[in-house]
């Protein structure tokens, strides 16, 4: 089953995240963690055609000339001085997505997305698609209750108007 969370909680999720959101449903059979032991790469593989069809950069290969570059800092004369890689991108909605799979949790992956899409220029949503059950393990909820912790404290303020929790 597909899993999600939008936050903030007090405002709608936005039709185009609603849209990523149906393209995991729509993959499911081929992608469920409940079935499936996928590898990161693996479950992008699955959903990129879908992720393409609606105007996202979507990274297919580790090779260096098909990462999604996602600018962070401009140096001298606008060069690019920095950036991210992200999993899929789409400029004009200002979205990126993060598809992970066993590290998300264990080795705190979903953090490191999160932070990184903090620093990106122009970004203002962020999809972070996790497995539901990793062994044992509930990803999904430990995922969404560090969210919920996040929102709820109020002590932390971050630049993103929405980020979307996926359970896969």
């Amino acid at each position: 089953m597909i899993n999600w969370q939008y936050y903030p909680k007090r405002k709608e999720i936005p039709t185009h995240l609603k849209d990523v959101v149906d393209i995991f449903g729509l993959n499911q059979s081929l992608i469920s963690s409940d079935d499936f032991t996928l590898n990161s790469n693996e479950v992008l593989e699955k959903v990129s055609l879908n992720l393409l069809e609606l105007n996202y950069q979507v990274e297919v290969s580790k090779k260096a000339i098909d990462k999604i570059k996602v600018p962070v800092l401009f140096g001298m004369n606008g060069k690019l001085e920095k950036y991210f890689d992200a999993d899929a991108y789409n400029e004009d909605l200002k979205t990126v997505i993060e598809v992970e799979a066993g590290r998300a949790v264990t080795n705190y992956q979903f953090l490191k997305d999160l932070f990184q899409a903090c620093m990106m220029h122009e970004v203002d949503f962020l999809v972070i698609a996790v497995r539901n059950t990793y062994r044992t393990n509930k990803d999904f909820q430990s995922v969404i209750t560090f969210f919920d912790t996040l929102q709820a404290s109020g002590r932390l303020t971050l630049p993103l108007k929405g980020i979307l929790i996926i359970g896969y």
